[in-house]
Parts: C-alpha cells; sequence; structure tokens
C-alpha cells in the first residue's frame, strides 16, 4: 500500500560491500551482504517510493518498476554513481559498507609470492556521506549507519554530527546475530536532536520497516515545519 508522504519521493540507498583491487586476481572487502540495504530498498518500494540502488557486489536480487540499480566494485565507483544522482533525490540511506581505505597502486599483474612478506600502501576513499552532507540541502533527508566495536553511541553521534545526517542507524558488533551475516539485525536510531530508540533483535525485513517509519517521521516533521514557516 503506497503512502501518501513517500509517494513521489525518490530514495537512494546505498548497499553491499565494495571491493578494493590489490592486483587482477584479489582485493580487499569486508563481509557485508547488502540484506539490510536491499530489505530496506523492498519497503520504499511497498510504499510507493522510487529507488535508486546503488550495489556493491552482493547476491540478493531485488525486482520492481520503480527501481534502478547501478552496480559497482570500488568505492570511488560508487561515489561517482551517487554523485550523478544528488540532486535529484528526497532521500539518502547509506547502508553500504564502504571500504575505508584502498591500496595506493594496483598491480598490473598477479603478484608472485616470492617473498616471506610484503606491504601495501593504502590511501583513504572518499566518504560518500560526509560528501553529501556538505551538499545537501534543507529538502533532503540523510541517514547513515553506524558499525560500531566498542563506544557505540558516542562514535555515532560524532557521525551524526560530522556528516550532517539527519539520522543514524546504530548497529553493535556485541550484539548477537546481529549485522553481517545475518538475516537479523538489531538497532538504535539516534536523530538530530539526539532523541534515540532502541529496538529488540528482529528479522533484517521487519528491522527494514522500522527503519522507514523513523524516516516517515522525519519527513512529516519536516512537512510541519515547512508549513508553519509557510503560515507565520
Amino acid at each position: 500500500m503506497d503512502s501518501p508522504i513517500l509517494a513521489n519521493k525518490t530514495v537512494l540507498i546505498t548497499a553491499g560491500p565494495t571491493r578494493e583491487a590489490i592486483d587482477p586476481v584479489r582485493y580487499i572487502s569486508n563481509h557485508s551482504t547488502g540484506k539490510m540495504g536491499y530489505a530496506i530498498a523492498e519497503k520504499f518500494l511497498e510504499l510507493g517510493a522510487k529507488v535508486i540502488m546503488v550495489s556493491g557486489p552482493v547476491t540478493v536480487q531485488l525486482q520492481h518498476p520503480r527501481l534502478r540499480i547501478i552496480k559497482v566494485n570500488a568505492a570511488s565507483e560508487m561515489y561517482l554513481a551517487c554523485c550523478k544522482v544528488f540532486e535529484e533525490i528526497d532521500i539518502a540511506v547509506f547502508a553500504a559498507a564502504v571500504a575505508d581505505y584502498r591500496p595506493a597502486q594496483v598491480a598490473q599483474q598477479k603478484i608472485k609470492k616470492d617473498e616471506d612478506s610484503f606491504t601495501i600502501k593504502m590511501v583513504k576513499n572518499v566518504d560518500i556521506a560526509y560528501e553529501f552532507g556538505k551538499v545537501k540541502t534543507t529538502n533532503q533527508i540523510s541517514v547513515g549507519f553506524a558499525l560500531e566495536t566498542n563506544d557505540e553511541l558516542s562514535h555515532a553521534k560524532n557521525k551524526l554530527q560530522k556528516k550532517n545526517f539527519d539520522m543514524v542507524v546504530l548497529n553493535s558488533m556485541n550484539d548477537a546475530n546481529a549485522t553481517f551475516g545475518f538475516d537479523t539485525n538489531k538497532i538504535t536510531t539516534i536523530k538530530k536532536d539526539l532523541s534515540k530508540r532502541e529496538f529488540s533483535l528482529k528479522q533484517k525485513t521487519e528491522v527494514a520497516k522500522d527503519i522507514v517509519k523513523e524516516i516517515t517521521s522525519l519527513l512529516i516533521n519536516q512537512y510541519q515545519y515547512e508549513t508553519l514557516v509557510r503560515f507565520e
């Protein structure tokens, strides 16, 4: 069933891991499956939104007339794909597990194991959510994810401010049966006013429903504020 508040809205969702090449056959990546991002996309589509999915390499499948999937590998490819749609979106959900660093140089040929050890110099990747936070308008909503192993709330609040998020979805690696590799997840949402809401462990399809509901509440608050300003 379409939601009046989400109908005609365009949502950008990043999902899955990125792969940073070392040589033609090896890469650096992580354990992200993309399940959470794709579940969020499916829920937005159910409620009438148009979704642009920029997806790293995953096995998850999703088809819908209002869905456009842009497949990428490296973080740089994901950034360029997102940049092309930044101006047309109403909501951005940065759910991908983007590699923070990449090899400074990619070997043109397969690296042979001739030495007992070798060193890879790494350089920082562009922070896609941070870059969007610098250019987003007051009519756009930005939501990020924070996967933490310690000082979870502190790190999540720092991301909220640094990246100009309207909401952060916090995952903890200390929660059993949550985050990568599971069909379940346990989240806490933190909004710009630092209001916090904790959810129990749920199937990722149900977690997606909670996340979209929280984002919808941001839209409603935005609409009420705009209406108030208009009639003052």
